[in-house]
């Protein structure tokens, strides 16, 4: 049935790429499918560097870069082709030197975001044994080493957010940490990272939605927590889809036979069960805040979308869940290109309604309120939401490849 319902699928995709293309002055090419258009499109707009053109700031060691450089190796290992890999170390290369040290990268702030890029090192590795990566990678496993913690041992966000846990961290970090433990036989990481997910669906998940909160302050000494449970006051999309992506991503390197695989596998099989529950009956999509769809000012939001409909598609190519999360990540996908999408004369894709950040604290305090939150502004072709966007798509792919 399900073969069915994807082959489906690709006819109503043809209908939806006419339908939102209709201001293209030229037509897609037909020989190349929708993976492989969505890569092209961004190497075309970003042709030298994962960064954002007008913004000096984001030409540095980040976990954007590490994002979308994770998903051009997937699509490197769906298709072979040499120019996807090519494009990932000339981006790696440009940060990290012949000596293993990385360029704008600083240990001492204790930033969980910064070891994102660290899978990729490992993806490099991996493919070259050129031992500058490995170097590379070895300095962001001595930062995990080192990283401040809860007192129940969770890694603390960030430096400057002592004592605080938030959902965007478990991707951050779990799935370098789990692939280097794998890659260089630390079999002691797995038990930590699983405890790290179970610190996490302890503290942030709410047990009458099953949804989870954005972050937890285990003083519970900031303004934007609750003073019994430390919770941030809301759940906030993309801190959701992170969290999704990395139950999924982990599970790729986690040992068969560890107690822990089951505990994480059990998080994500409850945690999508109750998101599907939120999806707009409308457009298939999910708000920015999830469960406040109908209040003025929230809006439907790309990136968490898009991440939750590529924890579902994976989720079922690995057999994690039921095959019925395929056909929704279809259906949303198409939901996707169809309401969220554009293109120019040339036919470059453009993802819209991506929020462009979100956070808890810092300066200007950001206080986790509804208000906040739809405050950020939007941003088109955020490589938060863009790389997202293409791992979707490399995941239908593999799962129409796999039916077939």
């Amino acid at each position: 049935m399900i073969s069915i319902i994807k082959k489906i699928y690709f006819f109503v995709l043809t209908i939806s790429l006419t339908a939102v293309t209709s201001n293209c002055q030229e037509e897609k090419p037909e020989d190349r499918n929708l993976p492989l258009k969505i890569a092209d499109s961004f190497m075309a707009l970003h042709p030298d560097t994962v960064a954002y053109k007008t913004e000096a700031k984001s030409y540095k060691w980040n976990y954007e870069q590490g994002l979308i450089l994770d998903a051009f190796y997937q699509l490197y290992k769906l298709t072979g082709d040499e120019k996807y890999f090519e494009y990932i170390k000339k981006n790696i290369d440009y940060y990290v030197q012949n000596d293993g040290s990385i360029k704008t990268y600083k240990m001492k702030d204790f930033n969980i975001d910064n070891i994102s890029p660290g899978r990729v090192l490992l993806h490099l590795y991996a493919e070259t044994k050129n031992e500058k990566y490995k170097k590379a990678a070895d300095s962001l496993l001595k930062q995990l080493e080192l990283h401040p913690r809860t007192k129940s041992g969770g890694f603390w966000h960030k430096k400057i957010y002592p004592y605080q846990m938030w959902l965007d961290g478990l991707y951050m970090a779990q799935p370098f940490y789990t692939r280097y433990a794998g890659m260089f036989d630390k079999q002691e990481i797995f038990d930590d990272v699983a405890n790290q997910f179970l610190l996490i669906e302890k503290n942030l998940k709410d047990e009458k939605t099953g949804l989870y909160y954005h972050g937890w302050d285990e003083s519970k000494e900031q303004e934007w927590s609750d003073s019994v449970t430390g919770r941030s006051p809301n759940y906030w999309g993309r801190a959701m889809g992170w969290f999704m992506m990395a139950l999924v991503d982990v599970l790729d390197y986690f040992p068969e036979d560890h107690p822990g695989r089951e505990n994480i596998i059990n998080i994500f099989k409850n945690l999508s069960e109750n998101l599907i529950k939120y999806r707009d009956e409308e457009t298939k999509l999910w708000y920015q805040i999830v469960d406040q769809g109908s209040r003025e000012g929230n809006y439907i939001e790309a990136s968490s979308s898009s991440m939750y409909i590529y924890a579902f598609a994976k989720g079922v190519n690995n057999g994690y869940i039921d095959k019925k999360y395929f056909d929704i990540a279809i259906e949303s996908f198409n939901a996707i290109l169809k309401h969220l999408v554009t293109y120019d004369d040339e036919g470059h894709f453009y993802l819209n309604n991506i929020a462009s950040v979100g956070g808890l604290g810092g300066k200007p305090y950001r206080d986790g309120s509804f208000e906040y939150y739809i405050s950020e502004p939007k941003r088109t072709n955020d490589f938060k939401g863009y790389g997202p966007f293409l791992l979707t798509a490399i995941e239908i792919q593999r799962g129409e490849s796999v039916s077939d």
